[in-house]
């Protein structure tokens, strides 16, 4: 008769429990899988199927029981790497979203919003246009399958109960601190356009004080604001490369994957 110790079934749970906590963790933070579009039970559902599929593949776990005290510490670990490279896809996707917002700053679209189905919150239109194009081009050009090589090989470089080194989450932390500066210079060819048209505007109230600006000036910047964007959205597959690439770049420093 085969006899099973506690600390054995324990291990065995473990060695499954805690890819599982890392994976979650991604999921439930990362943009598109992690928004409020995918329900909970899905995500989960999904967190289950890869973990079944890479526990199989992944290097020996510490043998810890997943019920004691020992393995809270390995839990909040795997759940914090998880989140953190979660986060790091979440500021990528706000580049685009920074973006969409200057623009309608610019363009005097700021009051034309709608509730953003992610966030649950009002958000102009143009940020939810180009949220919504680089989601697509993220999942046409396979970025999810990108992440989830990059979760698989940071098993490997991460491993569960490796000491992790705090300085080098904060130095790529600290470098990615350019979703501003990106999105300025995604959208810096519009915003110098609408700025030539706003000081020709000036130029014409102040040659002519009784032209009713307001009434000529207002619309005008609308249409040529959306005829500017439109002209724009030819040049953005080139910026989504080079975008992306960063981004999954810093990723892999973040899992220290190669």
């Amino acid at each position: 008769m085969l006899a099973l110790s506690d600390a054995q079934i324990g291990g065995w749970v473990g060695s499954f429990l805690f890819p599982l906590f890392r994976i979650a963790a991604l999921l439930m933070t990362m943009p598109i899988i992690g928004t409020t579009l995918v329900p909970v039970r899905v995500r989960m559902y999904l967190a289950l199927a890869l973990s079944l599929v890479l526990v199989p593949t992944l290097p020996p776990m510490p043998q810890v029981d997943a019920i004691s005290p020992q393995a809270l510490p390995l839990i909040v670990e795997q759940i914090l790497i998880g989140a953190v490279m979660g986060f790091s896809l979440q500021l990528f996707f706000h580049v685009f979203v920074v973006a969409g917002q200057i623009i309608s700053t610019q363009a005097g679209l700021s009051f034309a919003s709608m509730i953003d189905p992610v966030n649950g919150a009002s958000a102009p239109v143009m940020g939810q246009f180009f949220t919504m194009l680089v989601t697509l081009l993220f999942l046409a050009m396979n970025g999810h399958l990108v992440v989830f090589e990059i979760l698989a090989e940071s098993f490997v470089t991460l491993p569960v109960g490796d000491t992790l080194s705090v300085e080098h989450f904060w130095q790529v932390a600290g470098r990615l601190g350019w979703v501003l500066g990106a999105g300025v210079l995604l959208v810096l060819p519009a915003i110098t356009a609408l700025l030539v048209v706003n000081i020709a505007f000036g130029i014409m109230t102040r040659a002519a004080p009784q032209l009713n600006i307001f009434s000529v000036g207002m619309p005008l910047i609308v249409v040529l604001g959306m005829v500017i964007v439109w002209l724009g959205t030819a040049d953005i597959l080139s910026h989504y490369e080079s975008l992306a690439s960063e981004a999954l770049r810093w990723l892999r420093e973040l899992a220290r994957a190669r």
